[in-house]
C-alpha cells in the first residue's frame, strides 16, 4: 500500500518537474560539418588505393565522398590531409580490453579486484583508439566489467572504441573458460552457468538466458583448451557436440553471434558443425576444417600476433613451465595456419588477441598477415569491410561511404607499398570527433 501512495506521489511530481525541465532544455544545435582532404583513400570494397579525395562529414556520419579538391561548405572546417592515405576506421575482432598480461598476472587475480580491471580497461580503451581501431569485439573479461567499459564509452564518459562486449567466456568445467585452474582446492569452486561454466544442453540454455540478462552483444563459447590458463592442454576438446549445438541453438534464439576461440581440429570440427560464426585463433586447423569453414561461410580470426608474443615470452619467465611449453607449440604454428587458411580461401577477418600483448600494438598484426602471405591489400580488407561483416555492423562501419559513421583514420604514405605504415597512425576520427591529429 505505501509503494502504490509514493508512487502515486511521484507521478504528481513528476507533473510539475517535467514541464520545468522541458522549459529549460537547450535547443540542439545544427551538426557540426568538416572536410577531410586525403591525398588517397583505401577502398575497401575494391582493395584499391584511390587518389586524392574529399570527405564530407556532418555529424557523427559520412555525408559525401568526392575525387579531387571541392568547394568548403560555409561554416565547416577543413582537415588536410593532402599527404596522407586515409582508411575506414580499423576494427579488431578479438580483444580483451580490461587486462594486459605481465609476469605478473597469475598472482594478480588473487589482489585485484573487478573494479581495478575495469579502471585499466579505460585506459587501454584509449590506447587502442588512438592506435586507429575505431571498432573492437571484446571476446572475454573476467567479471563482465567490459560490459561497463562499452556502456561508459556509448555515455561519453571515456574515450574508447566502439565496443561490442561478450561479457564473460562460455566453457566447461576445468577449461580454459573455468578461471579456478591452477588454484588450490578450497580456492577452486564450483562455478556454474551463471559464471559461464557448462556440463550438459541444459547448463548451456542457463548460461545463454544468463548472458542476456547481463547485456551482452555475442556469445563467446571455448570449445578448445587455451594457451594460458594452468592446464596442460591448448587444443583438447572441451565441449561436447550436444553442449555447442545447444549453445549456438540458444543465442540464435536471442540474436546473438557466436566467436569459438578453438585451437584443435576436433573442436573446430566440432564448432564448425554446430554453427559459430567465427573460429578464433585455429592454430591446429586442418584441411577437413578448412573444408567445413569455406562450406558454411564460418569466418576465421587469426591472432598472428598473440602467438607470436607469447612464444617470445615462453623463456622470460613469463608462464608456468606448462603454459611455456604449449606457448611454444602454438608460437610455432599460428602463421603458418593462417597463411594455409589464405590460400584455401577460408574467410578471413582481422583481430589480435590485444591483451595477450600490450594494447596500442594491434597494427603489427597486419606484418604478420602479410608474412603469412596474405596481400596487404587483403589484411586492410580484413580489418575494414571483412570484419564489419563478421560483427555484423557492415551497414555502419567498414568503409568509407556516405551515410556510414565518420570513422576515418590516416597513415603517411601508402601501406599497400609499405604495410608496416598502419603502425603509424597519425590521424583518428570516431563517429565526427577527432581523437588524434598529428601535428602539421
Amino acid at each position: 500500500m505505501l509503494r502504490h501512495r509514493l508512487l502515486a506521489l511521484s507521478c504528481a511530481l513528476s507533473a510539475f518537474v517535467l514541464p520545468a525541465f522541458a522549459a529549460d532544455a537547450p535547443v540542439s544545435a545544427a551538426a557540426a560539418v568538416s572536410v577531410l582532404h586525403c591525398g588517397h583513400l583505401f577502398d575497401s570494397g575494391s582493395g584499391r588505393l584511390l587518389g586524392e579525395t574529399s570527405i564530407v562529414v556532418r555529424g557523427e556520419r559520412i555525408e559525401s565522398v568526392q575525387p579531387g579538391a571541392i568547394a568548403i561548405p560555409a561554416g565547416a572546417s577543413v582537415v588536410e590531409l593532402g599527404g596522407d592515405t586515409c582508411l575506414p576506421g580499423l576494427i579488431d575482432s578479438h580483444v580483451h580490453l580490461t587486462s594486459q598480461f605481465s609476469p605478473s598476472t597469475y598472482s594478480d587475480q588473487f589482489r585485484l579486484n573487478p573494479a581495478d580491471y575495469a579502471i585499466e580497461g579505460t585506459v587501454y580503451a584509449g590506447r587502442t583508439l588512438r592506435a586507429g581501431f575505431t571498432t573492437v569485439r571484446n571476446v572475454g573479461d573476467n567479471a563482465n566489467e567490459s560490459i561497463a567499459l562499452r556502456n561508459a564509452v556509448n555515455s561519453g564518459l571515456i574515450d574508447g572504441p566502439r565496443i561490442l562486449s561478450a561479457g564473460l567466456p562460455i566453457g566447461s568445467t576445468g577449461g580454459h573458460a573455468d578461471g579456478s585452474d591452477g588454484y588450490r582446492a578450497d580456492l577452486m569452486g564450483d562455478p556454474g552457468p551463471d559464471k559461464g561454466i557448462i556440463n550438459g544442453p541444459e547448463d548451456a540454455w542457463k548460461a545463454i538466458r544468463q548472458h542476456y540478462k547481463d547485456g551482452v552483444d555475442l556469445i563467446k563459447i571455448m570449445p578448445s583448451g587455451g594457451v594460458l590458463d594452468e592446464s596442460a592442454s591448448a587444443d583438447n576438446a572441451q565441449l561436447t557436440e550436444e553442449e555447442l549445438k545447444a549453445l549456438v541453438t540458444a543465442a540464435k534464439d536471442y540474436g546473438y553471434p557466436v566467436a569459438a576461440h578453438a585451437h584443435g581440429a576436433e573442436a573446430i570440427r566440432r564448432a564448425v558443425l554446430a554453427g559459430v560464426d567465427s573460429i578464433e585463433h585455429g592454430t591446429f586447423m586442418d584441411d577437413q576444417d578448412m573444408k567445413l569453414m569455406k562450406q558454411h561461410g564460418t569466418w576465421y580470426v587469426p591472432t598472428i600476433i598473440a602467438g607470436e608474443f607469447v612464444a617470445g615470452k615462453a623463456d622470460a619467465g613469463w608462464y608456468p613451465p606448462q603454459v611455456a611449453a604449449k606457448a611454444r607449440k602454438v608460437g610455432a604454428q599460428i602463421m603458418q595456419t593462417a597463411g594455409k587458411a589464405y590460400r584455401a580461401g577460408v574467410p578471413i577477418a582481422f583481430g589480435t588477441d590485444a591483451g595477450v600483448y600490450p594494447h596500442g600494438e594491434n597494427a603489427h598484426e597486419f606484418e604478420l598477415m602479410v608474412k603469412a602471405g596474405m596481400p596487404p591489400a587483403f589484411a586492410l580488407q580484413a580489418a575494414t569491410r571483412n570484419a564489419a561483416k563478421l560483427l555484423r555492423m557492415d551497414r555502419d562501419v567498414g568503409s568509407v561511404e556516405a551515410g556510414k559513421f565518420a570513422d576515418i583514420v590516416a597513415v603517411p604514405g601508402d601501406p599497400l607499398a609499405d604495410i608496416s605504415l598502419m603502425k603509424q597512425v597519425g590521424f583518428v576520427m570516431k563517429g565526427g570527433k577527432v581523437y588524434k591529429q598529428a601535428s602539421p
